[in-house]
């Protein structure tokens, strides 16, 4: 029992070690407010909302560019976020979909 006991402790210990405080899009607070009912909780998209933002061969500009000024049925969401929340919303992306968030 005392080793099972140690074991739990040890790998407690490093899961918290491990996990990041912030893990990026899907832990924003921002995109949990304003994106998330569309593009889904996880970024996979959602059926009749947007598209999965996992996937995504756009490049930085032009996320940035489609979430200040909207496309298709996505509104402009220039007047509801700062530039800065703009910025990191499009490097979040950009990086969970397998590309460099810097420009």
């Amino acid at each position: 029992m005392r080793n099972f006991s140690r074991i739990f402790v040890s790998v407690a210990a490093l899961l918290a070690l491990a996990a990041p405080a912030f893990a990026g899009l899907t832990d924003d607070p921002v995109y949990d407010k304003q994106c998330a009912k569309c593009h889904g909780k996880t970024a996979d998209g959602r059926h009749f909302g947007g598209p999965s933002l996992r996937t995504t061969s756009l490049s930085l500009d032009e996320i940035k560019t489609t979430i200040a000024n909207g496309k298709g049925r996505m509104p402009k969401f220039a007047d509801k976020l700062t530039p800065e929340q703009i910025n990191a919303l499009s490097a979040e992306i950009k990086e969970l979909s397998g590309g460099q968030p810097s420009h």
